[in-house]
C-alpha cells in the first residue's frame, strides 16, 4: 500500500513539475504584472489626493488674496496654481476667481489672459466655456468686437449655447447691427424654452432691436391648432 500511494504522489509530483516547467514562468509574470498594477494604482491614487490637497491650499490662499482685495498676490497665488497644478479643478476654479478680481481692480489684460488660459487649455468643457462668455463680455467692454465673437464661435456644451447666443446679440447690439442681434436673440430666446427666468431678459432684449417675442412663439401655437 505504502508503495502504491509513494508511486501517486511521484508520479503527481511528476505532472506537477512538468506544468510548472510549462507555464511557471506565464503564471510568475502574471502575477508580478498584477501586483505591480495594483502598486501603479494605488500609488496614483495617493498622487492624486496630495495633488488635489495641494491645489486645494493654493486655492485657499487666492481666495484669501482675493478677499483682500491684493491683486499682485492674487496674480502670484493664480500663476502659481497654473504651473503645479493646471489640470485640476481647483486650477480652472482658481482662474475664474483670479480674472473677476483682476478685473474689479482695472487689471483688464491681465484678467483676459487669464480667462483665455482656461478657455484653451482648462480640462473641463463647462469651465472653458464659462470662460469663453466672460472673456467674451470683457472683450466687448473693449470694444474688440471680432475678439469677442471669435470667443463665441468654439463650440460648447448644449447647456451652455442659449448664453452663448445672447451674448453674441449683445455685442452684436452694441455695434448697432439690429439684425445680427436679432437673429442671436431669436435664437438664444428659442433655446432657453418655457418657464426659464432669463428669457424673460431676453424677450426685453428683443423688443429693444424691433422683435415682438409674441409673434416667435405664434407659428408654434398656430401648428399645434392645425395638428389633428
Amino acid at each position: 500500500m505504502a508503495t502504491h500511494l509513494d508511486l501517486e504522489e511521484q508520479e503527481q509530483l511528476d505532472r506537477l513539475k512538468a506544468f510548472w516547467n510549462t507555464y511557471g514562468t506565464l503564471i510568475t509574470w502574471v502575477v508580478l504584472l498584477a501586483a505591480a498594477s495594483v502598486m501603479a494604482w494605488n500609488g496614483w491614487q495617493y498622487y492624486q489626493r496630495r495633488q488635489a490637497a495641494q491645489a486645494a491650499a493654493l486655492y485657499d490662499e487666492l481666495d484669501r488674496a482675493v478677499q483682500a482685495g491684493e491683486a499682485d498676490r492674487v496674480q502670484r497665488a493664480f500663476d502659481d496654481m497654473k504651473a503645479r497644478f493646471p489640470r485640476t479643478a481647483y486650477a480652472q476654479q482658481g482662474a475664474l476667481l483670479a480674472a473677476r478680481s483682476l478685473n474689479d481692480k482695472g487689471r483688464a489684460e491681465p484678467s483676459r489672459a487669464v480667462l483665455a488660459w482656461v478657455a484653451e487649455q482648462g480640462s473641463d468643457p463647462g469651465y472653458q466655456a464659462i470662460a469663453r462668455l466672460r472673456l467674451a463680455s470683457e472683450l466687448m467692454q473693449a470694444k474688440s468686437w471680432d475678439e469677442a465673437l471669435k470667443q463665441l464661435a468654439a463650440p460648447v456644451p448644449k447647456e451652455f449655447e442659449a448664453l452663448v447666443a445672447d451674448r453674441q446679440g449683445d455685442i452684436h447690439a452694441a455695434q448697432g447691427k439690429r439684425e445680427e442681434a436679432a437673429a442671436a436673440y431669436r435664437k438664444a430666446w428659442s433655446a432657453f424654452g418655457p418657464g426659464n427666468e432669463y428669457r424673460r431678459l431676453v424677450e426685453i432684449k428683443l423688443n429693444s432691436v424691433g422683435v415682438d417675442p409674441a409673434t416667435l412663439a405664434a407659428p408654434a401655437a398656430g401648428a399645434a391648432k392645425t395638428t389633428p
